[in-house]
């Protein structure tokens, strides 16, 4: 890995482990697609003055326009969706540590539509990484005082995997790479913000607004730092190291992510729990690992 992309992982890392405890709070009063809506209006605008000031060329060539459109739909409205309204059933920190897996899918897809070869070593791993998050949703699940919430909590944060890896295979196919990535970026989270604006307002009515400061911050870190930032490092980290590797990230995020919520949260760590956690960041550790032939080259 290189200086650039070593940084770029880090920053990664830094963010997205910190945005789960976040978006809790956006839910206090604001119906789920309105706050999505909302962040991604920040960030597709906060992209796209960006690129403006950078001299990038916010015209795109007309053959993207329906790619970037399909790439919103998983990445920004499906996948933020779904994760949003899993935080309303179960605490931040589980959505967190199911996104580590995210390389599984992202793996098999890679392998079915762009020919990435999987590893031994990732197949052993993710089937340990697999077996800890059941731990880990087992001890959830035992402890849950609403399970039919808890089972649908989970069901929507596997729902948002899937849609997420979708789109991070979509990010690192030919046709991707025929756009300039930034403003490709901005121009997909603005389709997003509007189609779910749209979603919005047919299941939720009219646009809401909860008037804390928190809130009204919470929006421009997820939106400008989370989203635009976060997001244009992420893809750049697709394109270079590939899918699978990009979500080498979903590792320390769940680490950070789960101390967050056991301080915040007041989320109580039983044994099945801390064993489940141990075993997938085992078994991603183990997925990520390279034949040392690999290594040398």
């Amino acid at each position: 890995m290189t200086a650039r992309a070593a940084v770029r992982f880090a920053a990664v890392v830094l963010i997205w482990g910190t945005t789960w405890i976040v978006i809790k709070d956006q839910l206090a009063a604001v119906p789920p697609a309105w706050s999505v809506a909302y962040r991604f209006a920040a960030g597709g605008l906060a992209l796209l003055l960006w690129c403006r000031v950078s001299g990038q060329p916010l015209r795109l060539p007309s053959e993207a326009v329906g790619f970037l459109a399909l790439f919103a739909l998983f990445q920004f409205v499906l996948n933020f969706n779904f994760l949003y309204r899993a935080e309303l059933y179960v605490p931040s920190g589980i959505p967190a540590v199911a996104f580590a897996l995210l390389m599984v899918p992202n793996a098999i897809l890679a392998r079915l539509f762009l020919d990435r070869p999987v590893s031994r070593s990732f197949v052993w791993g993710a089937a340990l990484g697999v077996l800890g998050i059941g731990l880990l949703f087992l001890a959830l699940w035992q402890t849950a005082p609403n399970r039919s919430g808890t089972a649908l909590g989970l069901a929507l944060t596997g729902a948002a995997v899937v849609s997420a890896s979708v789109a991070n295979v979509m990010q690192a196919s030919p046709r991707a790479a025929r756009a300039p990535a930034l403003p490709a970026l901005a121009w997909a989270m603005l389709m997003g913000a509007a189609m779910n604006a749209l979603f919005a307002g047919l299941t939720a009515g009219p646009p809401a607004w909860d008037p804390r400061a928190t809130y009204f911050g919470g929006v421009l870190f997820l939106g400008v730092v989370a989203s635009a930032l976060a997001f244009g490092l992420y893809f750049d980290l697709i394109r270079t190291l590939g899918p699978a590797e990009a979500a080498w990230t979903g590792v320390p995020i769940p680490i950070l992510a789960m101390a967050i919520s056991t301080a915040v949260e007041g989320y109580r760590w039983s044994l099945p729990a801390v064993l489940g956690a141990v075993l997938a960041l085992a078994g991603l550790v183990t997925a990520l690992g390279r034949p040392a032939a690999r290594r040398q080259a």
